[in-house]
C-alpha cells in the first residue's frame, strides 16, 4: 500500500484539497486499497491547544464546486519528526514546504519529499490564502495529482 502525505503551510486550503482530490481519483481508478493519503501543515499557525482548524471554508466550497467528496471533520494537523516512517511520499505545494518537510522529517524521509508540480509543468502550487484564488489553487493542485497518480 503506498501511504502519501500531502503537505503545506497550514493544512487548511492547499495540502487538504490535495488529500480529498487525490482519495477521489484514486476511487474513479477502483484503486482505493492501494493507497492511504493524508495531510498535514508544516507549522501550527491553524492548531489551537491541540485542536486544528477545519478546512478554510473557500477551499471547502472550491471542492464542492468541483464535485470532490471530503470530510467536514477534518481538522489541520502538524507534520512531525515520526511521520517520516508512516509514509511512503511527502508532497508538498511549494519550495517552502520542501524546506521545512526536510527540518523536520531529516534525513530518515530522504527520496520521499517531492513537491506536487515537480509531476507536471514544475512550478509551486499558489497559495490562495493570499489571493483568494482558490480556483487557480484547485485546478493545480488537480493536475498534480492526475500527474502523480500515472507514476504511482
Amino acid at each position: 500500500m503506498m501511504k502519501i502525505c500531502f503537505v503545506c503551510h497550514g493544512n487548511i486550503c492547499r495540502s487538504p484539497m490535495a488529500e480529498f482530490i487525490m482519495k477521489e481519483l484514486v476511487k474513479q481508478e477502483g484503486r482505493e486499497d492501494e493507497f492511504f493519503i493524508e495531510s498535514k501543515a508544516t507549522h501550527t499557525d491553524e492548531i489551537w491547544n491541540g485542536t486544528g482548524s477545519h478546512i478554510y471554508p473557500p477551499a471547502q466550497e472550491e471542492l464542492k464546486r468541483n464535485n470532490i467528496p471530503f470530510d467536514k471533520s477534518k481538522r489541520a494537523a502538524l507534520l512531525g519528526k515520526s511521520d517520516a516512517d508512516k509514509y511512503d511520499l511527502f508532497i508538498g505545494m511549494d519550495g517552502e514546504n520542501i524546506r521545512y518537510m526536510h527540518r523536520i522529517l531529516g534525513n530518515n524521509a530522504d527520496g520521499k519529499i517531492h513537491k506536487l508540480l515537480d509531476y507536471s509543468t514544475g512550478v509551486d502550487v499558489y497559495d490562495p490564502w493570499y489571493s483568494d484564488n482558490f480556483e487557480l489553487a484547485f485546478n493545480s493542485i488537480y493536475e498534480g495529482c492526475r500527474a502523480l497518480l500515472e507514476l504511482v
